[in-house]
């Protein structure tokens, strides 16, 4: 069946997950970063996606924002800042208006005009996507906002998948489903979705009985694939 919806994963997808370490940086106030938030960036994301598999292989779950602030402060513990409250007040502040990637509102506004839906489909708690929509600007061409958290568990769980389905009332065939995770892009494409791998850091494949079945260096080509 042609592609009918196009659905994305939100960090580090669509929005730059290291903006946030990289903009405070840059700020007179936080001169201790300069040399080492490239690896805090690092850490707070390795650590926020290892706390949601944990959490969802344990049924403990939570929203996203209390797994982002755990790993940061595991981050910042880890760099040697544990304690500097004016440095973690300042990063989860930015995490709520991170900056999209340059090729993201040309992109999206491409597959609107050709008539497909879009969505987002976030292991973010809706407030927290809101906040980066805004701030990028690209509301107006996104139909819906899908956060677990209207099913209580994190991604690659089959029931945040199932959201697609029964937002735009589509076969999982009809769906592209596109990520910067591999291991998201593999569980979407088991799933039955055609995937799209966003592989910007040149990353080998995960070794995973699923593969996506295309793999790019960013996003400007989506629409390309989507109209196959």
């Amino acid at each position: 069946m042609p592609i009918t919806t196009c659905v994305f994963d939100a960090y580090g997808t669509l929005f730059d997950v290291a903006a946030a370490a990289r903009q405070a940086a840059a700020e007179p106030d936080f001169p201790q970063l300069q040399g080492t938030w490239a690896t805090l960036a690092a850490n707070w994301r390795q650590k926020q996606i290892q706390y949601t598999w944990l959490r969802a292989v344990t049924g403990a779950h939570t929203d996203f924002w209390e797994v982002t602030q755990n790993g940061l402060d595991w981050s910042l513990e880890a760099a040697g800042l544990a304690g500097d409250d004016a440095l973690r007040e300042r990063l989860l502040a930015l995490y709520w208006e991170l900056q999209a990637y340059p090729e993201v509102p040309a992109m999206l506004t491409s597959l609107k005009e050709a008539g497909f839906n879009t969505a987002i489909l976030s292991n973010g708690s809706p407030g927290m996507l809101e906040g980066c929509v805004q701030s990028a600007g690209v509301g107006t061409v996104l139909d819906d906002l899908l956060s677990v958290e209207s099913v209580g568990v994190f991604k690659p769980h089959s029931s945040v998948y199932d959201l697609v389905g029964k937002r735009f009332d589509c076969a999982s065939s009809e769906v592209l489903f596109v990520s910067s995770n591999g291991w998201d892009a593999a569980a979407a494409s088991g799933y039955g979705f055609e995937t799209v791998w966003v592989n910007r850091a040149g990353e080998p494949m995960d070794r995973l009985p699923w593969t996506p079945q295309h793999v790019l260096n960013d996003l400007t080509t989506i629409p390309d694939i989507a109209k196959g």
